[in-house]
This record gives structure tokens, sequence and C-alpha cells, in this order.
């Protein structure tokens, strides 16, 4: 692997990091959104400035009007673009919309990327991704799914109840998970206007990053037209793999971001704050946390970089995007919760962001996948000799 990054590519990631900086940060405390994520009106203003600023949708294809990024350079901007929580907001990255737009670009028919993925690219709507579900439904185990989808005539009909539905109030469509009667599932595709969706409530999540917030959504009735089906019959496990190994990366990317954010802050305290004589950098204690997080950020950013290059080689990267997922959330994590503790009493309230980052980092080894079950899943292949 060449770990040097090409000029071009080191001027893209400087425009994302001036942009952060001086037009995402500044709106990091205004009073447009709350527990459940930037308002509409927060997100329109972002998008308008990524927008104006030529980084909007950088990871979709030019033909759609993005960058066309590969995986390594969506590693290198979309850690930029993290740097702030409302930064994936305005590039239009964040999740659950950057997945899907990843997986209507493989999958959807021209007629359903004109209708639902060319208005998302140009940020004029967002998107949920509805799979899983309460207990004893689809959670870490998909083959748990409940939801049901019944043919009926040249029509589809949905019936059943998801759970921590991330974007779902607000949102302009759905790519909808269903079980169909011989066991295997299928993707749908609905506007969330359509009779038989209700958004019953948002879920009061630890987060407050995303737009929309996390919802519970139920279906009743649902009549979805066999042209709306994403992809073919019976292939929903298939395609929610080309969605989530790349979509987990995208994740350790972003919250790559917040991590070393956290971490300059603290850096930035421990230099200037003074206890027992001296600046707390100098005692020990706090210099090895300081040592520790940069280890933990360059081995988070050396994990996404494998699996990056991996994938723009074309080859499969379930194991990988696993181990990536595992090493990166728990590597990042334990970087905010360093700083938290360096900070002390400041690094437990809104005067600093690290507060903010750690609340909204937590949920990151759960999202996805817990670490867990990644765990479980490389054993496996590792047990029967098929993982390298």
């Amino acid at each position: 692997m060449d770990f040097s990054l090409p000029a071009e590519l080191i001027a893209l990631r400087d425009r994302v990091r001036n942009f952060v900086a001086e037009q995402v940060i500044p709106l990091e405390n205004d009073p447009r959104q709350d527990s459940h994520g930037p308002h509409r009106e927060l997100r329109d203003e972002l998008v308008a400035r990524a927008r104006a600023a030529g980084l909007l949708t950088p990871h979709a294809s030019r033909e759609l009007g993005g960058l066309g990024l590969t995986h390594i350079e969506k590693a290198v901007v979309f850690e930029e673009a993290g740097y702030s929580w409302l930064g994936p907001t305005a590039l239009n990255i964040h999740a659950p919309d950057e997945g899907n737009i990843h997986l209507m670009e493989e999958v959807a028919t021209p007629a359903q990327k004109e209708r639902w993925l060319k208005p998302q690219v140009e940020g004029k709507t967002r998107s949920c991704f509805c799979m899983t579900e309460p207990a004893p439904g689809a959670g870490a185990d998909p083959g748990n799914m409940k939801t049901t989808a019944v043919k009926d005539g040249d029509h589809y009909v949905i019936n059943g109840r998801k759970w921590l539905i991330t974007g779902a109030d607000g949102s302009d469509y759905a790519i909808i998970m269903a079980r169909m009667e011989d066991g295997s599932a299928t993707m749908f595709l609905s506007d969330m206007d359509a009779p038989g969706i209700e958004v019953v409530r948002n879920l009061d999540a630890m987060d407050r990053c995303f737009s929309g917030g996390h919802g519970v959504v139920e279906f009743t009735n649902l009549r979805v037209p066999a042209a709306d089906v994403l992809g073919e019959i019976g292939k929903g496990f298939r395609y929610a793999q080309i969605r989530l190994a790349p979509a987990r990366l995208t994740h350790c990317m972003r919250w790559l971001g917040q991590a070393r954010r956290a971490h300059d802050v603290a850096l930035d305290y421990v230099r200037k704050r003074e206890a027992f004589g001296k600046p707390l950098v100098e005692h020990e204690g706090v210099g090895f946390m300081i040592a520790d997080n940069d280890m933990d950020l360059m081995t988070a950013r050396l994990h996404i970089w494998h699996t990056a290059w991996l994938l723009d080689r074309g080859e499969r990267c379930n194991f990988e995007s696993s181990r990536s997922k595992v090493v990166c959330s728990e590597a990042e994590w334990r970087v905010v919760d360093r700083c938290v503790q360096i900070m002390g009493g400041m690094g437990v309230t809104n005067d600093a962001p690290v507060m903010r980052i750690f609340t909204d980092m937590r949920a990151f080894r759960i999202y996805d996948g817990p670490s867990e079950v990644h765990r479980w899943s490389m054993a496996k292949k590792l047990a029967a000799g098929v993982a390298q």
C-alpha cells in the first residue's frame, strides 16, 4: 500500500477541513436542533452551504452530480467532515442517507433512481432504512425478521413494526426489508407519506446528531407496486451486505473525525491548564493518555485505509468490514472516553464539545452490529479457515 496522498486529494481534504471550520462549526450551537437532531431548516442551510462550496454528496457518482470518490478518498474526506457533528449532515454523507445512496446506485432501476435517488443526491430529500425491529424481531440477527410482504396481484402488502429507524421522522422515502412467504427477504421502496406508513414515535436516544432521530415505524397493509421492489425478489439479505459492509466503514471514517476533534480539544486544554505547579500535560498520567489517544487514532485510521483499499480493488470485505468496525469503534471510543477523563469537570459540561461527542459516540459500538456480534462472526470464519 502507498500511504502518500495525491496532490488532488490533499487539496480536497483541505477544502473540506476549511469548510467545516468556517461554515459548519460556527453553527454547532444553533437553536434549530434538539435531542432528535438538526431540524429541517438547519439541515437545509448546511446543505446549501456545502452545495455552494462544491462539496455536496461527494460519494455519489459524477453522473449524478457527486465527485465519484473512491473508498480511500472517502476515508480522507469523511474524516474531515466528521470533525464536526454537523459536518456529515452538511455534505449529505450522514447515515442512513450515505448508505442508501450507495445501495440505490448499485441496485435501483433507472426509473427508481430518477424518482428517489436523484433528488436525494441533490440534497433535496432524506431517506431511512427500515430493517431493525423490536423483540422478538430482527436486531443483530436479521433472520428473526417479522415484517411480512404478501403478493396481491401487482402489489405487495407489507405489515409489521420497525424500531430504531434512523431519520424516519421527516424522511421522504424508505427502503423497507420484509420477509416473503418462502422465508426469504426482499427490499421495497415507498414514499413515507404513503397510506399504511406511520411514524409512531421518536425514541429518546443517547445521540442527537442524526436528522430525524430514531423512530418507531408501523406498516399496516402498506401496498407497494411490483415496480417499486428494489432489486430482485428474495435477495434482500444479499443487498443488505452491499449496503452494510461499506456503511460500517464510513461510520468508522466519520467518527474518526469526531475522536480527533475530542483529542485536539483535550490536548489544547492540557497544555494550558495547570495543576500542582505545572501544565497537566507534564503529569505522566495525563501524558500517557494523550499518547494512547494518538496510537488509537492511528490504529483506527490504518484499519479504515486498509479495508478501503481492499474495497477499491473490488474485493469482498465482509470479514475486514467486521474487523474494522470493532477495532475502530472501540479505539475511537477509548479516545473520547480518555478526553473526558483528562479534562475533568470541563469534560462533563457543554462548555467544551467533548461531552457532546462522548454521548453521541457511545452508540457507535452498537449500531451496524454490536462488537460482540462482529467478533462472533469473525470467529466462525476464522475457525472455518475462510478468513485471511
